[in-house]
Protein backbone atom coordinates (compact mmCIF):
# COMPACT_ATOMS: atom_id res chain seq x y z
CA UNK A 1 0.00 0.00 0.00
CA UNK A 2 1.50 3.20 -1.01
CA UNK A 3 2.49 5.98 1.56
CA UNK A 4 -0.33 8.46 1.76
CA UNK A 5 0.98 12.01 2.67
CA UNK A 6 0.14 14.09 5.64
CA UNK A 7 -2.98 16.30 5.11
CA UNK A 8 -1.05 19.36 4.62
CA UNK A 9 -2.17 22.89 5.51
CA UNK A 10 -3.13 23.38 1.37
CA UNK A 11 -5.10 20.11 1.57
CA UNK A 12 -7.04 21.96 4.37
CA UNK A 13 -7.53 24.98 3.13
CA UNK A 14 -9.22 23.58 -0.48
CA UNK A 15 -11.33 21.63 1.88
CA UNK A 16 -12.91 24.54 3.40
CA UNK A 17 -12.86 26.15 -0.25
CA UNK A 18 -14.74 23.44 -1.69
CA UNK A 19 -17.44 22.86 1.03
CA UNK A 20 -18.39 26.90 1.39
CA UNK A 21 -17.03 27.38 4.77
CA UNK A 22 -15.16 30.88 5.10
CA UNK A 23 -13.99 32.28 8.51
CA UNK A 24 -14.52 35.71 10.30
CA UNK A 25 -16.79 37.79 8.10
CA UNK A 26 -19.07 35.24 7.24
CA UNK A 27 -21.94 36.13 4.95
CA UNK A 28 -25.62 34.66 5.89
CA UNK A 29 -25.36 32.92 2.16
CA UNK A 30 -22.27 31.08 0.76
CA UNK A 31 -20.27 33.36 -1.62
CA UNK A 32 -17.45 33.07 -4.25
CA UNK A 33 -15.41 35.19 -6.52
CA UNK A 34 -15.13 33.60 -9.54
CA UNK A 35 -14.10 34.11 -12.92
CA UNK A 36 -16.14 34.90 -15.43
CA UNK A 37 -17.63 33.11 -18.54
CA UNK A 38 -16.87 35.74 -20.86
CA UNK A 39 -13.46 36.89 -19.77
CA UNK A 40 -10.55 36.41 -22.13
CA UNK A 41 -7.59 34.02 -20.81
CA UNK A 42 -5.10 36.91 -21.18
CA UNK A 43 -6.78 39.01 -19.08
CA UNK A 44 -7.55 36.21 -16.80
CA UNK A 45 -4.09 35.10 -16.44
CA UNK A 46 -2.96 38.43 -16.10
CA UNK A 47 -5.19 38.76 -13.03
CA UNK A 48 -4.04 35.65 -11.78
CA UNK A 49 -0.18 36.68 -11.70
CA UNK A 50 -1.38 39.74 -9.80
CA UNK A 51 -3.72 38.44 -7.32
CA UNK A 52 -0.60 35.65 -6.60
CA UNK A 53 1.71 37.79 -6.44
CA UNK A 54 1.16 41.46 -4.59
CA UNK A 55 -2.36 40.76 -4.12
CA UNK A 56 -0.57 38.03 -1.26
CA UNK A 57 -2.84 34.89 -2.57
CA UNK A 58 -2.11 31.68 -1.34
CA UNK A 59 -1.35 30.28 -5.29
CA UNK A 60 0.58 27.02 -4.20
CA UNK A 61 -2.10 24.75 -5.12
CA UNK A 62 -3.15 25.89 -8.38
CA UNK A 63 0.88 25.56 -9.29
CA UNK A 64 2.90 22.86 -11.13
CA UNK A 65 2.39 19.73 -8.85
CA UNK A 66 0.08 21.30 -6.43
CA UNK A 67 -3.80 19.58 -6.32
CA UNK A 68 -5.56 21.87 -7.98
CA UNK A 69 -3.01 22.61 -10.76
CA UNK A 70 -5.17 22.85 -14.41
CA UNK A 71 -2.91 24.23 -16.92
CA UNK A 72 -5.69 23.50 -19.26
CA UNK A 73 -7.89 25.83 -17.61
CA UNK A 74 -6.95 29.59 -17.45
CA UNK A 75 -11.19 29.96 -15.85
CA UNK A 76 -10.46 27.69 -12.95
CA UNK A 77 -7.25 28.46 -12.11
CA UNK A 78 -8.31 32.17 -12.18
CA UNK A 79 -11.06 31.66 -10.00
CA UNK A 80 -8.79 29.56 -7.41
CA UNK A 81 -7.18 32.58 -6.96
CA UNK A 82 -9.49 35.30 -7.39
CA UNK A 83 -11.36 33.17 -4.59
CA UNK A 84 -8.77 33.10 -2.39
CA UNK A 85 -7.79 36.63 -2.56
CA UNK A 86 -11.36 37.57 -1.77
CA UNK A 87 -11.29 35.48 1.34
CA UNK A 88 -8.41 37.12 2.53
CA UNK A 89 -9.41 40.77 2.04
CA UNK A 90 -12.59 40.85 3.04
CA UNK A 91 -15.49 39.48 1.36
CA UNK A 92 -16.86 42.58 -0.31
CA UNK A 93 -17.60 43.38 -4.33
CA UNK A 94 -14.50 45.95 -4.13
CA UNK A 95 -12.44 42.85 -3.63
CA UNK A 96 -13.77 40.50 -6.59
CA UNK A 97 -13.69 42.98 -9.75
CA UNK A 98 -9.50 42.01 -10.71
CA UNK A 99 -10.36 44.40 -13.83
CA UNK A 100 -14.21 43.44 -14.47
CA UNK A 101 -13.08 39.71 -14.89
CA UNK A 102 -14.78 38.14 -11.70
CA UNK A 103 -17.78 37.88 -9.94
CA UNK A 104 -19.14 37.08 -6.80
CA UNK A 105 -21.74 34.11 -7.02
CA UNK A 106 -23.53 32.09 -4.49
CA UNK A 107 -23.68 29.13 -6.71
CA UNK A 108 -20.59 26.54 -5.58
CA UNK A 109 -18.35 26.57 -8.71
CA UNK A 110 -16.85 23.27 -7.91
CA UNK A 111 -20.51 22.13 -8.66
CA UNK A 112 -20.06 23.40 -12.20
CA UNK A 113 -16.49 22.67 -13.30
CA UNK A 114 -15.49 19.21 -14.99
CA UNK A 115 -14.74 17.62 -13.62
CA UNK A 116 -15.37 19.19 -10.34
CA UNK A 117 -12.39 20.78 -8.64
CA UNK A 118 -13.62 18.76 -5.08
CA UNK A 119 -13.34 15.83 -7.37
CA UNK A 120 -9.53 16.50 -8.16
CA UNK A 121 -8.84 16.80 -4.59
CA UNK A 122 -10.19 13.40 -4.19
CA UNK A 123 -8.66 12.09 -6.66
CA UNK A 124 -5.22 13.79 -5.17
CA UNK A 125 -5.31 13.03 -2.07
CA UNK A 126 -7.55 9.54 -1.40
CA UNK A 127 -6.41 8.09 -4.67
CA UNK A 128 -10.11 8.01 -5.89
CA UNK A 129 -11.60 8.48 -9.37
CA UNK A 130 -12.85 11.40 -11.35
CA UNK A 131 -16.07 11.34 -12.46
CA UNK A 132 -16.76 10.54 -16.23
Amino acid sequence: MPKREPFSPCHFFLLLLLCGFVGGDTPSREVWCVAKNNAEDAALQSAVEWACGAGGADCGAIQGGGPCFDPSSVQNTASYAFNDYFRKHAIAEENCNFGNNAAITSLNPSQFSHPPLFFLFLHHYFNFKSPP
